[in-house]
């Protein structure tokens, strides 16, 4: 039984950002994020290597894709909702600070 449920966050406009993200991604991709996601449902609350909080009610499931690349998806928690903020394809070490800011714009709608 999941312990928290997975939802888009959607701009004004209707547009779920991490969605549009996912999709642009290959299908292997898109499937091995998915069950990070999953995993992180069921398992709540949940740390490393899956899940890593950020700071502040801000959290990132952890995913390792194809061609050794990284992806991130960045989250809070709501309600026993956990709302997909933003989604990246991580190119340094540390989280950059303008991804962690667009989620944090993002946590601040809801």
């Amino acid at each position: 039984m999941k312990k928290i449920q997975a939802s888009f966050y959607a701009l004004d406009s209707g547009k779920e950002p991490v969605r549009e993200w996912l999709l642009k991604l290959g299908g292997i991709d898109r499937q091995a994020i998915g069950k990070d996601i999953q995993k992180v449902e069921f398992g709540w609350p949940i740390g490393m290597p899956y899940c890593r909080p950020l700071d502040k009610g801000l959290y990132e499931v952890r995913s390792n894709i194809s061609s050794g690349r990284i992806a991130r998806v960045l989250f809070c928690i709501q309600k026993n909702q956990m709302i997909l903020l933003h989604g990246f394809i991580k190119k340094t070490q540390a989280t950059p600070k303008h991804e962690i800011d667009i989620a944090r714009k993002r946590m601040k709608g809801i």
